[in-house]
């Protein structure tokens, strides 16, 4: 079997080539991000691609209440990485024609 490549194929394979090597470049990007929530002494710090960083709590935070604040400083911590890491690769899926409805 005996293909023949067009020019259209062949920028297509570069432009897709192109496209991965900028979601990588974001996806590195996102590593060096970290983003913050605080729920009354308990701090929670997660990355760009939503893994935690570092957990902090106060001294003074009552023990029983720990698990509501962590609960609700992470859950804070990670809708502002899922917000960050969309607005990054937004240009990305634009490319691809995904972005756009």
């Amino acid at each position: 079997m005996n293909m023949r490549y067009t020019p259209h194929m062949l920028k297509k394979a570069r432009d897709m080539y192109r496209l991965q090597k900028q979601a990588k470049a974001a996806k590195k990007e996102l590593k060096l991000i970290h983003i913050e929530a605080e729920a009354r002494g308990v701090k929670v710090v997660v990355d760009g691609e939503q893994k935690v960083v570092s957990i902090e709590i106060a001294a003074d935070v009552p023990r029983e209440q720990i698990p509501e604040l962590l609960k609700d400083a992470f859950n804070r911590a990670m809708g502002k990485a899922q917000i960050v890491a969309a607005e990054k690769m937004k240009g990305v899926m634009g490319e691809l024609g995904l972005g756009q409805q």
